[in-house]
């Protein structure tokens, strides 16, 4: 998440757990099982947030590794490049930063030129001050966690048939003011691409506490994305969080660039609500803190709605008026 200027009292609420076998679940688009692995999960958010990858700042060798790493995910589990190849190119500031862009086609010929977009950023500010000896900004909670999310839904929607297509778009340089977002959104708008809706996830590393719902959604009031998706999911997965509004988060994620570009429902879901995680852009926003049980679970709820918005006959999903 870009730098915001304040971020009030934080207080740190962890739980940091074991993994756990895969759960199953059904939906009525599909009576096979699915699973989502909080094994997996983990695995990819404690290796993007490693010392090895030197915090992922955009045009590092650090984000070079990670950009590979999506590369194989996306290669291994039969996603298809969108163009040539998983990179979309772009340069900023004198380095060259990379999205990384796979796709999962629709099958019916009616709803396979609608796209749906899942996304997230991957880089990191690099290095932050320093804590004895450490000055590395792991960035697991911003945002390898929610690259961990799209990556394990990347996964899960590879051996699975769906109506629309999706895009699982992961960002570079959102850290140097939403560069790799604006850039993709503009090529994806030239071409023209069919937008339905743009699904961010940043920062769920953590669960919020003392809430009816697991996430809140930025931009709130700007769609009835979050009622229709609860109504998918049969559970309340997103709600409102006025500190979202007071901070101007819908403006601050990857979301923002396909709302301005395509003025159709782009928000961004997050769990990180100024209360419960005091590491933000911090030398300690490490692995070890990240509650894996947690972001299994929301990634559970998220699947099943995704799901339906891929196939729903009609696009409910709309603008509010």
């Amino acid at each position: 998440m870009r730098k915001i200027p304040i971020l009030g009292a934080i207080a740190l609420f962890i739980s940091a757990l074991g993994c756990k076998e895969a759960k199953e679940v059904t939906t009525s688009h599909n009576s096979s099982p699915y699973s989502i692995s909080e094994s997996s999960v983990a695995n990819t958010l404690e290796y993007l947030s490693s010392d090895d990858l030197k915090g992922r700042a955009t045009g590092t060798a650090g984000i070079e590794q990670a950009a590979t790493y999506i590369e194989d995910e996306f290669e291994t589990h039969g996603l298809k490049p969108y163009f040539r190849s998983y990179r979309d190119t772009f340069e900023v500031e004198g380095v060259t930063g990379y999205n990384m862009v796979a796709l999962k086609e629709g099958t019916d010929p009616a709803f396979k030129d609608e796209y749906i977009i899942i996304g997230g950023h991957y880089d990191h500010v690099g290095f932050a001050r320093k804590v004895g000896l450490d000055s590395i900004a792991n960035g697991a909670n911003d945002n390898a966690a929610g690259t961990a999310a799209v990556l394990e839904l990347a996964r899960y929607f590879s051996n699975r048939d769906t109506k629309r297509s999706l895009l699982f778009t992961l960002f570079s340089a959102e850290e140097m003011g939403l560069i790799g977002a604006k850039h993709l959104a503009g090529k994806l708008n030239a071409a023209p691409l069919d937008l339905y809706v743009m699904f961010n996830i940043e920062m769920i590393g953590v669960p919020m506490k003392n809430n009816d719902y697991m996430a809140y959604l930025t931009g709130y009031n700007k769609s009835n994305l979050a009622e229709k998706f609860n109504r998918y999911a049969g559970k309340e997965v997103l709600g409102f969080l006025p500190e979202a509004e007071k901070f101007r988060l819908f403006e601050r994620s990857d979301n923002h660039p396909f709302y301005q570009e395509f003025n159709v429902p782009a928000q961004t879901i997050s769990t990180f609500d100024f209360s419960n995680y005091d590491y933000y852009h911090h030398v300690k926003d490490e692995f070890e803190h990240m509650d894996t049980a947690h972001m299994t679970e929301l990634i559970e709820a998220i699947a099943p709605g995704l799901t339906e918005m891929a196939n729903s006959p009609e696009r409910e999903i709309q603008m509010a008026e």
